[in-house]
């Protein structure tokens, strides 16, 4: 009788960043099998003491500075939710002790900064993913699966419309995200770009982008809306309508972010705000998909979804479907939508990306 296998050695991690999304990442290390978090790093020391109380943690596992919390735990990886203009140092840092990292999106404050935090990672060799995790929302794992099973058939186009109704108020963002009502581009960099990747994930590749911008609260520096047409190497379309500022019916807008439907040439599919799927074949009734769709965590417990991913791919050391030069299109659609709408006219994203948008 042969003797059971060993469990996988149990691999230890950093947290850099204690802010508010940062509680959605350690919710799902302290899920994940096989993981611990052994630091918290944040420049505030009160929040990195919070966090790490969260995770179950010593005060002393609490610190302000990277490299020397790197040094004293010398984990397996990185786990950076700071801001954008960290990210590069964070990498660098990581780099120097050959660690795997996973990073918050936005990469980097413009498109020159993103490229130098995947060339960084590059050159060290380390395994680097994106934590982009609305392609890992239920919902579109399961029209995903069901487009490789070809129920939709011939892919026609996709439309998502976004009304989340946080960004009318006066202190519009200031309980959550205080920096959104600074930033010189807003919807679009914070939460537009996880739509232009999501398209990508369901219909593969963006060849052209049209878009305009709109800036619809008089007390915020960027835009809050967005209307974007995308084109498809296939010949699909899809289509976002967006706002900030407007409302949707929905009791929970955050838990999908939006309704979504694909036609196809079989029939269509389409998402509701509480995440049900239904799917109309032509010419038949429409009936509602079975499939599981939590309301644990965020959008549908999608941040656990794509840390496990990171962790699974560390141990059997296969690609990450967000690994660096994969998101760099993303970010090359979310710069090409930009400068579509400065310049008014439809931008065509290049297979092999420009050195800068």
């Amino acid at each position: 009788m042969s003797a059971p296998s060993a469990s996988p050695r149990r691999l230890r991690g950093v947290c850099f960043g204690a802010g508010y999304f940062s509680r959605f990442h350690a919710d799902a290390w302290r899920r994940i099998p096989g993981v611990g978090i052994v630091a918290v790093v944040d420049r505030d020391l009160g929040r990195a003491r919070e966090l790490a109380a969260f995770l179950g943690l010593d005060p002393d596992a609490a610190g302000t500075d990277l490299a020397a919390a790197l040094e004293a735990h010398r984990p397996d990886f990185l786990d950076i939710a700071t801001p954008p203009d960290t990210h590069l140092g964070a990498v660098e840092i990581a780099a120097a002790r050959g660690l795997a990292v996973i990073c918050q999106k936005p990469l980097a404050p413009d498109w020159t900064g993103a490229c130098a935090v995947v060339a960084a990672a590059r050159r060290a060799g380390l395994r680097f993913m994106v934590h982009e995790n609305f392609r890992w929302q239920p919902w579109y794992r399961e029209l995903r699966r069901r487009l490789d099973a070809g129920d939709l058939g011939e892919l026609f186009s996709i439309s998502a419309r976004v009304r989340l109704g946080d960004g009318w108020p006066d202190d519009a963002y200031l309980a959550r995200q205080p920096y959104f009502r600074t930033l010189p581009r807003l919807f679009l960099y914070e939460t537009g770009i996880h739509f232009l990747d999501t398209f990508r994930f369901l219909g593969g590749e963006i060849v052209s982008v049209h878009a305009r911008l709109q800036r619809r609260h008089a007390g915020i520096a960027g835009e809050d809306a967005a209307q974007v047409v995308c084109g498809f190497a296939s010949g699909a379309t899809a289509l976002l309508d967006a706002s900030r500022y407007n409302e949707s019916d929905a009791a929970d807008p955050r838990h999908t972010f939006g309704t979504m439907r694909l036609d196809g040439r079989r029939g269509h599919f389409e998402l509701d705000p509480d995440g049900h799927l239904d799917f109309k074949p032509l010419g038949q009734p429409t009936r509602r998909l079975d499939y599981p769709h939590p309301r644990h965590g965020f959008a549908g417990d999608s941040v656990f979804a794509a840390q496990s991913h990171f962790v699974d791919r560390l141990r059997d050391g296969g690609p990450f479907e967000t690994d660096g030069e994969d998101y760099l299109r993303s970010t090359a659609l979310m710069e090409a939508c930009y400068r579509s709408h400065a310049t008014g006219q439809v931008v065509a994203i290049p297979s092999d990306l420009p050195s800068a948008f």
